[in-house]
């Protein structure tokens, strides 16, 4: 299972339900239940379904505010910036620890079964 790192301020937001776009400055060919770990913690907090990615541009990140978020979309630094798309999303109850691997920055590879018998 991937895991993928997101600060936490963004994080809450995804697991509240109030941002169901992520917005990365690259593509990503994963698809399916993703967990979700808060930067700088060593804690995974909940999941999501990754369902899609879209390519956006600079002038019609605006138009989606209220789906990623972002109140300065002039701050999204990505040449080509791009939503990942998710929904589902669980907040654990109990935040799950993981040894973080060096140098990894975006994805985390995890155990396949790391969310079992974890109630969100």
């Amino acid at each position: 299972m991937k895991g993928l790192i997101i600060k936490k301020h963004w994080l809450d937001l995804i697991l509240s339900g109030q941002k169901p776009w992520e917005i990365r400055g690259s593509n990503t060919k994963v698809r399916g239940t993703i967990c979700l770990i808060e930067s700088g913690t060593g804690m995974i907090k909940g999941a999501v379904e990754l369902m899609d990615v879209n390519q956006l541009n600079s002038k019609i990140l605006p138009m989606f505010k209220r789906f990623h978020c972002i109140e300065d979309t002039n701050a999204v630094s990505y040449k080509h910036p791009y939503a990942w798309v998710m929904q589902s999303p669980i907040k654990l109850d109990k935040p799950i620890p993981y040894k973080h691997p060096q140098g990894a920055v975006v994805w985390v590879n995890l155990p396949d079964d790391i969310l079992e018998g974890v109630k969100g």
